[in-house]
């Protein structure tokens, strides 16, 4: 098997967590051949993928309130969310499903964009965003609040509770406010913020990630049906019947199975053991 059949079967078969990181990691490469300035050593996104706190912008390309949430600004950037995303789906998928992770993910990623630019209206200040970090927090979120206790496994340091990884990722959030990157920060706690409704609404009988379900199954049906050929008329023709080939394959069989006991009949006793009906037979196959 080649590695990109073995890519494919992964992409297939690995769920819904596999797909977003496969989204992630194919928008990446597409952002580096087309948006990448190797001179500048950054990327220079369009308005039309990454958020833009300018109405000018978001209100003409409202899409990118979720486009924003599959690109990065650095490599860097890509792995560790990657990473996190990884750590916290698993997490996730241990009591929920593939559905609601992916709404979670698209809900969670349009919330804090909303959030992030309706922060930014009122600061007067316009800027862009990328980035899958606030769609993530709402995943990690919403698992720490629906098993806070969880015991976590982590490398060189041992078993600590879920709750205790999510708050110190909220913590350094939060201290890094002025440090830069405002705006990242800001999405980063709203997406947080709906986690927590998300599974604060899941246990009072109410599943968000529904509307994101529903839309998704629309249109697959519209391009399902498009696709289905087109009704054809069967005309039905009475003129004469059509002989079925069956008939004859059974008469050739049994034939056949008659004269194999004719002739077993002849080697063990004699052709004048053979009835009248048997050489009768014998004689119409014969001709």
């Amino acid at each position: 098997m080649s590695i990109l059949e073995d890519l494919k079967l992964q992409y297939k078969l690995g769920g819904i967590t596999n797909r977003l990181i496969y989204w992630n990691v194919g928008c990446f490469l597409i952002s580096l051949i087309f948006f990448y300035q190797y001179q500048g050593g950054q990327f220079n996104y369009p308005t039309w993928i990454a958020l833009n706190t300018d109405a000018s912008h978001f209100l003409l390309a409202p899409w990118t309130f979720l486009t924003y949430a599959f690109f990065h600004d650095g490599f860097m950037h890509l792995f560790f969310n990657m990473i996190v995303l990884n750590f916290s789906s698993q997490l996730f998928l241990t009591y929920f499903t593939q559905k609601q992770l992916l709404g979670l993910y698209v809900l969670g990623a349009i919330f804090a964009g909303l959030f992030f630019v309706t922060t930014y209206y009122f600061l007067n200040i316009s800027t862009g965003i990328v980035g899958a970090s606030a769609a993530i927090m709402a995943i990690l979120m919403a698992v720490t609040v629906y098993q806070p206790l969880m015991q976590v496994r982590l490398l060189l340091i041992g078993n600590v509770k879920l709750w205790h990884i999510t708050a110190v990722i909220l913590i350094l959030d939060l201290m890094q406010f002025r440090l830069g990157n405002m705006g990242g920060h800001i999405s980063h706690i709203a997406g947080a913020f709906f986690g927590f409704v998300f599974i604060k609404a899941l246990q009072n009988g109410t599943d968000l990630s529904k509307i994101v379900s529903a839309i998704i199954d629309f249109f697959m049906n519209l391009f399902n049906k498009s696709n289905k050929t087109p009704f054809k008329k069967v005309h039905k023709n009475y003129a004469a019947p059509i002989e079925k080939r069956t008939s004859r394959i059974v008469t050739k069989d049994k034939s056949q199975q008659q004269i194999d006991e004719i002739l077993d009949k002849i080697s063990q006793s004699g052709y004048d053991s053979l009835t009248k009906e048997e050489k009768e037979f014998l004689f119409k196959v014969g001709k």
